[in-house]
């Protein structure tokens, strides 16, 4: 008899003032899962938002049979908010994609089949083979993004992962609830610090290309540049304390 998880997959979505593009995201995902043969919850973690994204999440609910919520009062950074949804969630898989629906639920379609090959961690990529940015990026926002991953890189010696910032990735169970116990970052550099701990443990990393709605108005503000990289100095000091070990 074939074994069957009572969860096989958890979708994790962290949420901040999500209340006016999250229910279309939350309806295209179960649409999605609906039609596959396995079991499946989609876990929405509010990240302590100002607006009305918890009642959001709370009335699809009735719509939505798989849909749980977890409801922070307080914004403790996208990195506390994923790693709540990692150690809270039930399957034998874990992804966690954005709430704007930049990479559309279907992409799970590469990732999947490489837990099947070995790997522990497979995450999306913009800069892997196969990747499409749809429409593709301004230079401007190229060479920006060429400067931190060169940092990121020379900082942490992450020189085997191209793309540490999309938010698209997957993990084994296994891997999910030995990783992110360890983890110390809350805010947008909680990233770089998951896939070092997966390296440091020993898990296997592949990097996936992927589909990626590119927002062209979106705007990386300074003060959030300036705070990923002391996060990334933070996490160096981290290795070298040996606080990971």
């Amino acid at each position: 008899m074939k074994y069957m998880p009572e969860t096989y997959l958890s979708v994790i979505i962290p949420a901040y003032n999500e209340e006016k593009r999250l229910p279309k995201t939350l309806k295209e995902i179960d649409g999605y899962l609906q039609n596959q043969n396995y079991n499946y919850e989609i876990i929405v973690v509010n990240n302590g938002s100002k607006d009305k994204t918890a009642e959001v999440v709370k009335n699809l609910t009735g719509e939505i049979k798989n849909l749980k919520l977890t409801d922070n009062k307080e914004n403790r950074g996208k990195g506390f908010a994923v790693r709540q949804g990692m150690l809270g969630a039930k399957g034998d898989y874990r992804a966690f994609t954005d709430a704007d629906n930049s990479t559309p639920i279907s992409e799970l379609e590469k990732i999947l089949p490489e837990f099947r090959k070995g790997y522990d961690v497979v995450i999306g990529s913009r800069d892997a083979e196969g990747a499409v940015l749809d429409p593709p990026q301004p230079w401007q926002r190229r060479l920006s993004g060429e400067v931190f991953k060169l940092f990121r890189k020379t900082v942490l010696n992450l020189w085997g992962i191209e793309d540490t910032q999309c938010g698209f990735k997957g993990f084994t169970k296994r891997a999910a609830e030995d990783i992110f116990p360890k983890c110390k970052i809350e805010g947008f550099s909680f990233d770089p610090e998951v896939l070092l701990i997966a390296k440091k443990l020993g898990y296997k990393i592949k990097e996936i290309g992927i589909y990626w709605k590119n927002d062209l108005e979106s705007k990386v503000k300074l003060k959030s540049v300036i705070n990923m990289a002391i996060d990334l100095l933070k996490i160096r000091i981290n290795l070298i304390t040996k606080v990971y070990d």
